[in-house]
């Protein structure tokens, strides 16, 4: 069975490496799947972390609930990292294309922004939420 999140990753992931704002501010292999914490900045990391399975629909589709955290990381300059989350923003109003699922529902993204709890670090974070229902062929 294909798994909702991976396609929705892979779909958010072009999405973002094909917005030429987001690749301005953030090289395309900086745009990636991974641990929450960065290793090299400025970055977008993508994190699949629920998915709620909605049952089946016509002609024996699957059809799931995926929620996805897009984590925005930049130093200090809040202004880079906020400009960042901004091209996700615009990158993502409307469903990402993919071939492996129809995507049927597309909640609007949102953004949170934190600091680092850790003193000695002067990260800028924002969290992304993303939430689509996807239908797929078994």
């Amino acid at each position: 069975m294909l798994e909702p999140t991976l396609v929705l990753q892979t779909a958010v992931r072009a999405a973002l490496i094909a917005s030429p704002e987001l690749l301005a501010l953030v090289p395309a292999d900086s745009v990636r799947t991974g641990p929450v914490r960065p290793d090299r900045m400025p970055c977008v990391i993508l994190r699949g972390d629920q998915v709620q399975y909605l049952g089946r629909a016509s002609g024996g589709q699957h059809v799931a609930r995926v929620f996805l955290d897009v984590n925005v990381w930049a130093l200090e300059d809040a202004s880079t990292a906020r400009q960042i989350g901004a091209a996700c923003l615009a990158a993502l109003i409307d469903p990402p294309a993919t071939d492996q699922a129809l995507i049927v529902e597309w909640a609007k993204p949102s953004i949170l922004w934190l600091r680092d709890p850790q003193p000695d670090r002067a990260y800028d974070h924002g969290v992304m939420q993303i939430e689509g229902v996807l239908q797929w062929k078994a």
